[in-house]
């Protein structure tokens, strides 16, 4: 009888189990994750049907429906889609929650969610809500580090977490209050993500690719390795199949003056219908072609101008077209999408400030200094210096073109690698622009500064980022202050 009784228990034990809320990624659940982050979400979300139906106990499903999620947010910049989609962040928290709170998964999903809304949020401008979810996100993944010391996805947001905390420009400093107890460097997150990255070289680990691109922006905005957030990238994604991490390579392509490599890229971009729309690899192609001063850069530009549905990078895009019918001849062109760029879009981001401040002067720009400008973004250092060499200083009349000669002269002299004289065109900006709203004076200190930062001559380096953060131009200010931040914490 008690045998009887015991198994009884043992195999009612074991269909309550079966049908347990759980945490598995199991080879269905890792393929739709993998469909997700490439940007096929129709098939990903095929693949999470199948799961409810056959495996509906699985959370997992919830993570990667946030990814979804999130993503499309990006992408589009809805603002309805937001206010609709946001709802679903609740909803999912409180689903995870009635998983078992044994597995390692229960707390980091809770965690990544938050920390995934939080980056949506910052995009959206509901920025106490983003630094509350930062706050709460970072507490989880500190508790479930001290329980599971060894889960790497744990150690993956957490490593993004360390490098970020300090480098938080001033403007948010009621933000920072929310963290309060959060603490870090960019030394110890670098550290964390090359130790994950270290685990995946020997070890199966599905969220690989994902931290090795936030190790690369790491490197990138924070740590002043170009070089080595290209090279990280190298052999380890697949930017022919993968929508997103065309995305990721040709951005850090575009910031590392590999101009042509982006363009390849970019026009090798996985298309079709199985892919999510993604009209900013448009942009990110008309402005690699505008840089390289293609004849068919407005092409794109306009195509992006036609799909995209956000509101950023709308004033950014008509500078851009009024650019480049300037330096293709066409004055009546520039002031046209001037005209646009002034009544159309939003001004939320640095370049789509700067394009309405051009747009305000109301004056058309001297057509060789827009060259070299392009030329210079592009990485064409040589081109943009004889340019600009050609250009004689004399005939400029506005204050402000005179500014940006000696700002672009020294940045292509930094580019060309003769730093000495850089830093003596830098000077000369800002000495004469540090009073000034425009960006040249505050980007010429944080430039110096990174130039005595790689010389070790630390002390002067400072110098140069104290001047950085002690400007406040009308543009790019938070995004040269994050820099400035982030340079002083490298020499600490």
């Amino acid at each position: 009888m008690r045998a009887g009784l015991t198994f009884t228990f043992f195999l009612l034990w074991n269909l309550i189990s079966l049908h347990a809320k759980h945490f598995e990624y199991t080879y269905l659940a890792r393929n739709a994750y993998e469909k997700a982050i490439s940007l096929q979400f129709t098939e990903a979300e095929a693949i999470l049907q199948q799961i409810k139906t056959h495996d509906p106990d699985n959370l997992i499903i919830y993570h990667i429906e946030n990814y979804i999620d999130c993503l499309t947010l990006f992408i589009t910049e809805d603002k309805e889609s937001f206010q609709r989609l946001k709802a679903r962040k609740k909803e999912r928290l409180a689903k995870v929650e009635l998983g078992d709170p044994s597995s390692p998964y229960y707390l980091y999903i809770q965690a990544d969610i938050r920390l995934q809304w939080a980056l949506v949020r910052l995009k959206f401008e509901e920025y106490l809500g983003a630094f509350t979810d930062v706050s709460k996100a970072y507490k989880l993944l500190q508790k479930n580090e001290q329980a599971f010391p060894g889960f790497m996805p744990n150690k993956k947001d957490l490593g993004l977490l360390h490098a970020l905390v300090g480098t938080i420009p001033d403007s948010f400093k009621w933000g920072v209050k929310l963290l309060s107890g959060m603490e870090g460097s960019i030394a110890q997150g670098t550290e964390e993500m090359e130790g994950v990255l270290q685990f995946a070289q020997n070890n199966e680990f599905l969220f690989e690719e994902e931290t090795r691109v936030f190790y690369s922006f790491l490197l990138l905005h924070l740590a002043n390795k170009p070089e080595q957030a290209w090279q990280i990238l190298q052999g380890q994604l697949f930017p022919q199949k993968n929508l997103l991490h065309c995305f990721v390579m040709s951005n850090i392509a575009m910031r590392t003056g590999r101009n042509d490599e982006a363009i390849r890229l970019l026009q090798n971009r996985p298309k079709g219908s199985a892919y999510f729309p993604f009209p900013f690899t448009d942009y990110m192609l008309g402005i690699s072609k505008v840089r390289r001063l293609d004849d068919d850069a407005h092409q794109y530009l306009l195509k992006f101008l036609a799909e995209y549905e956000g509101e950023n990078f709308i004033k950014d895009t008509y500078q851009k077209l009024a650019w480049h019918a300037l330096i293709k001849g066409s004055e009546v062109g520039y002031l046209h999408y001037m005209k646009k760029c002034a009544n159309e879009g939003k001004t939320l981001t640095g370049d789509d400030i700067s394009a309405l401040n051009e747009a305000k002067e109301n004056y058309l720009p001297t057509p060789e200094l827009v060259k070299a400008r392009l030329l210079f973004d592009g990485g064409y250092f040589n081109k943009a210096s004889a340019v600009i060499e050609k250009m004689p200083f004399q005939q400029l009349e506005k204050e402000k073109e005179k500014l940006e000669y000696f700002y672009r002269k020294g940045r292509i002299l930094d580019g060309l690698k003769k730093y000495d004289d850089a830093v003596f065109y830098y000077n000369m900006t800002i000495k004469k622009g540090r009073d000034q709203p425009y960006y040249f004076a505050c980007n010429a200190a944080l430039k110096a500064g990174i130039i005595y930062e790689n010389r070790k001559v630390y002390y002067k380096a400072k110098e140069y980022y104290y001047e950085c953060l002690g400007m406040f131009p009308s543009e790019h200010q938070n995004s040269l202050h994050h820099q400035a931040k982030a340079g002083l914490g490298r020499i600490k």
